[in-house]
């Protein structure tokens, strides 16, 4: 069995940005996925647009500000080939969105410009998901169509399926937290629906109002343009058996039975056509391909970076936890060498590079993470409510 340094479960944006960061930092690095392919489930269903987070000072916006000044830099440099910069036009949606943007203009943190409405700001992107994930992992060891189905912790190592060895392990897995056993690691998932058109129509920047809408691209030996747009937002019940199904295997089939509507899908390409047609002209349009994924939220939006805390383990230590006695962070007991990268949601093309860029300096080179990315505050959380 060969053994790595460290094991990267997950081959979303993730996943791929860590194990990159990992192999550059001279690591011996192995990404596995239960899929056939890189990025199958919510980070090939994103449009990859880059776009900043409008809104008055909150810690929330500065964290994605800082990951999109990263990220930008990080495509630039790195994977350009792979990278449309050619701005993006924010659009109120409504008369009570125009007075909200109207209050965030002394709070811009982009260079901006007043146009067609809304506001343009040319640092707006797009990154072509599926072909930046696989380049990211270009250098490291892959295992396609794996699924874990037991994992074990002996003299140190990580095993798993009894075949896998690892030094430390890494879960990226996204929507779907079935390895995670601990009940204040809530995941949301958010479905979306993304679709590419063609079109004969022209479209020279990137736009955001009630969905995104891309630049086009001109299509070989034509005439005409792909175009993307996306995406819609849906909330199932996370328990049930078909939701769990299709964060499986999210194909159109499981899809519906999820959503319990057979025209479910039909009636979101219709939905995002309008709102499409309502930003830019669209003519002559074909449906190219339909994407289907869920997004991974967490309960207060922020990411989860570090290592997972034991709780059950750390409640026994220090039970007034629960009472809401403060207790140093660095005495929470936590599982020895496994890491999390997650609950990224609409922005995983932003906010990955920039996190798994710090994970990989806290896991090789021991620096601190932000406090406000950890799981120690929504264990913390959910502590509190036991007593």
């Amino acid at each position: 069995m060969k053994k790595y340094d460290y094991i990267v479960v997950g081959a979303g944006i993730a996943g791929c940005a860590t194990a990159y960061y990992l192999k550059k930092s001279g690591q011996n690095v192995l990404i596995v996925d239960r899929l056939d392919s890189t990025s199958k489930n919510a980070s090939s269903t994103a449009g990859g647009f880059l776009s900043p987070l409008l809104g008055k000072p909150n810690t929330f916006k500065t964290l994605v500000t800082q990951a999109l000044k990263f990220s930008i830099d990080f495509y630039k440099k790195e994977f350009p080939e792979f990278l449309i910069n050619k701005g993006v036009i924010r659009i109120p949606k409504d008369e009570e969105d125009k007075m909200k943007f109207e209050s965030y203009l002394p709070h811009m943190d982009f260079e901006y410009e007043l146009k067609e409405e809304g506001c343009f700001f040319p640092i707006g992107s797009q990154v072509f998901t599926y072909n930046l994930c696989q380049e990211l992992i270009k250098r490291c060891d892959k295992k396609s169509n794996y699924d874990i189905k037991h994992i074990s912790y002996i003299n140190d190592e990580y095993i798993l399926n009894h075949e896998l060895i690892a030094s430390n392990l890494v879960l990226t897995t996204g929507a779907d937290v079935s390895l995670i056993e601990e009940k204040y690691f809530n995941i949301r998932p958010v479905w979306g629906q993304r679709i590419d058109i063609e079109t004969n129509s022209c479209i020279d920047v990137n736009y955001h109002k009630e969905c995104s809408l891309s630049t086009s691209q001109k299509l070989k030996n034509s005439h005409t343009y792909k175009v993307s747009i996306g995406a819609t937002h849906h909330r199932f019940n996370q328990d049930s058996l078909e939701q769990k199904e299709c964060l499986r295997a999210p194909t159109e089939k499981n899809f519906i039975r999820l959503s319990c509507d057979e025209n479910s899908i039909k009636n979101d390409t219709e939905l995002l056509l309008n709102r499409a047609r309502d930003i830019h002209e669209l003519n002559d349009v074909k449906l190219l391909d339909i994407k289907i994924g869920a997004r991974a939220s967490s309960v207060d939006y922020f990411p989860m970076v570090g290592e997972l805390i034991d709780s059950q383990k750390t409640l026994n230590m220090f039970p007034y936890i629960k009472n809401g006695t403060h207790v140093p962070h660095e005495r929470f007991v936590r599982y020895k060498k496994l890491f999390v990268l997650n609950g990224l949601g609409g922005r995983g093309f932003v906010l990955g590079p920039y996190l798994a860029q710090q994970l990989v300096d806290h896991m090789v080179n021991g620096t601190q993470l932000q406090t406000d990315i950890t799981t120690d505050r929504l264990f913390i959380r959910w502590a509190k409510r036991q007593a």
